[in-house]
């Protein structure tokens, strides 16, 4: 009878679900077989720079090539004396293996022309750190802020006993101590030269101290409320390093001479406290606010060059793809730099130069609204990308020394990675109990670590996502975490008063 008979779709979909029932799970000799095939035939493929500008012509390849066999084939496209090291993406996901697995791991198909991402890694590799090597007690209240040097051999760090400690990385024994502030001490920054440390208070007093003597300078006196930020003219627009910038939570931006202590001049359009100071390499200094608003002002005269809205809350942290070679001016990472200021500030160009590729510098904001925002800040207003997926505030964001990779840190105790060239999400971090206030990356972008409330500190590698080193050791929160610019180490300081160092 006609009406017994399950119509044709019906057939075709009981069928299919018998399969799906008599579908074994595969043994170890069939996916030995899969992983075999998947690893026959060719792909055709397409070198892509980060920039999407294709490299050399399409090729022909074995299915079973290898990171380093890609590696070799592009180092002699690009025509290299030296071998560059690089890491391969296709789809954003990172290739660790046969490309052919790879492929089939995620059900990709290989009919059209495969395009394979590169971007160079550091040539140098940092160790990760492994044990604390050093508690440096001295300050008498919580240590607020740390900072190493622009060479990685010495430390400053700020505390709320109202002073400035300066810590000689060989000894691991302190150099100076700094007296003069007569508040909480909540910023310190070196200058790209490493001939200056500025300090900022909770009382809206900066200082300036000669690194080597330990001896104070002088004081910038200006600003009614106390410092949040302080950023130095990068070394590549200016050496000897003579001005800086510094935000305040009376609602202004000063920027002063070092030289002479004086305030060159100060901006002023944000309607609530500054929160965040950047100096960029473009010739434009840009500053967050709680007023929700981020301001980019001409470093020349301060005048305002474009303002950035979308945040619905406080901007709390602002970072900038250069961040790492601003910071670290002329010196390299074995922290060498030359004598001569002429040759240093070409040196800090070329380098600068380097890091950006020829493209504008971009620029992160995070907030109290749980978002953050890719911006290319010289060139527009309008965001590249909304980056969200954080639950609570943003602490803080920060962009790998490549500039390839943001982090961020927030109280919903996670730490979470983007890409720092189209903003979208890549991966959460999770061990923490505690809010997580501050991370920092290692020099060769390979690792970072983060410092929490819940008194640990955590080291976590970039290319597995996972958890390399677990560093307990302070007997409370940890405010601030620095990793050196040379390597050698990460320094962390928080409630308990105490300065600890970390090393392999």
């Amino acid at each position: 009878m006609a009406g017994d008979e399950a119509p044709p779709a019906k057939v075709q979909k009981t069928n299919a679900g018998d399969a799906k029932k008599t579908a074994k799970p595969m043994n170890a000799k069939e996916k030995a077989k899969a992983a075999q095939e998947a690893l026959n035939g060719n792909v055709i493929i397409q070198f892509q720079s980060s920039t999407g500008d294709n490299t050399g012509p399409q090729l022909d390849v074995p299915a079973s090539v290898t990171p380093e066999q890609l590696e070799t084939l592009l180092n002699g496209l690009l025509s290299h004396t030296e071998r560059t090291p690089y890491s391969f993406y296709i789809e954003d996901a990172e290739l660790g293996g046969a490309l052919g697995t790879h492929l089939a791991a995620r059900d990709m198909s290989v009919e059209a022309v495969l395009r394979v991402v590169y971007q160079p890694q550091a040539v140098f590799r940092v160790r990760p750190v492994a044990r604390c090597t050093a508690s440096m007690p001295g300050h008498s209240e919580a240590v607020l802020s740390v900072c190493f040097s622009p060479d990685g051999r010495r430390l400053a760090t700020g505390s709320g006993d109202t002073s400035v400690r300066l810590w000689d990385l060989n000894t691991q024994l302190p150099l100076h101590e700094c007296k003069g502030h007569r508040s909480w001490v909540l910023v310190v920054a070196w200058s790209p030269d490493a001939k200056y440390v500025a300090s900022g208070d909770m009382d809206g007093a900066i200082w300036l101290w000669d690194p080597v003597t330990g001896k104070g300078l002088g004081t910038c006196g200006g600003h009614k409320k106390w410092i949040t930020s302080l950023s130095w003219e990068p070394a590549h627009k200016a050496l000897p390093s003579t001005r800086f910038a510094s935000g305040s939570k009376d609602n202004s931006v000063s920027v002063w001479d070092a030289g002479a202590r004086r305030c060159l001049f100060t901006m002023s359009n944000h309607m609530q406290a500054v929160t965040a100071v950047k100096w960029g390499g473009e010739g434009l200094i840009y500053s967050a606010s709680r007023d929700c608003s981020i301001s980019a002002w001409d470093a020349t005269d301060g005048k305002l060059v474009r303002t950035f809205k979308g945040h619905g809350h406080w901007v709390n942290t602002l970072a900038l793809s250069t961040e790492h070679v601003l910071r670290t001016g002329a010196y390299d990472h074995t922290g060498t730099a030359p004598e001569d200021p002429t040759e240093a500030k070409a040196v800090a160009l070329k380098r600068y130069q380097e890091a950006t590729g020829g493209q504008p510098e971009r620029m992160v904001s995070g907030s109290d609204d749980f978002t953050m925002f890719l911006w290319s800040p010289s060139t527009s207003k309008t965001p590249i990308a909304r980056m969200t997926g954080h639950v609570q505030t943003v602490n803080q964001v920060v962009f790998s020394p490549d500039g390839r990779w943001v982090l961020s840190a927030s109280f919903d105790k996670s730490v979470k990675l983007w890409d720092g060239v189209k903003g979208g999400f890549l991966a959460t971090f999770r061990a923490h109990v505690g809010p997580v206030y501050q991370v920092a990356w290692s020099s060769d972008s390979r690792m970072f670590v983060s410092g929490s409330k819940d008194s640990t500190l955590k080291v976590w590698d970039l290319r597995t996502r996972k958890l390399k080193v677990d560093l307990p050791g302070h007997a409370d929160e940890v405010f601030s975490v620095d990793w050196s610019p040379d390597g050698s180490g990460v320094a962390s300081g928080g409630k308990d008063h105490v300065v600890k160092l970390w090393r392999h």
